[in-house]
């Protein structure tokens, strides 16, 4: 896989970067550097290898799973600046 300049621009777009057009060519050939690296490890045989958690062997902490009484949405609610209906009321963000 190859990432142009018209790419670089398109991601940087989306992540909401600024990149200056004479950052173009750099960032493409970092991207392209990192998109092989990724393909090299798909090129790993990793058939007889368990999966893991941890680097190191251990044990998951488990807990019991038990009902418990729930609905504490008034105790909740007492911490938000502002709620209606039974929801915290926010600032909206898109609009």
């Amino acid at each position: 896989m190859s990432v142009d300049q018209d790419t670089v621009r398109r991601i940087a777009r989306l992540a909401r970067i600024a990149v200056r057009d004479d950052e173009l060519p750099a960032l493409a050939s970092e991207l392209n550097t990192i998109l092989d690296w990724v393909e090299q490890l798909g090129e790993v045989n990793t058939d007889d290898v368990e999966p893991m958690t941890s680097a190191v062997a251990m044990t998951m902490k488990m807990r019991d799973d038990v009902v418990t009484s729930g609905n504490h949405q008034k105790d909740v609610l007492a911490n938000a600046p502002q709620s209606e209906d039974g929801f915290y009321v926010v600032p909206r963000v898109v609009e």
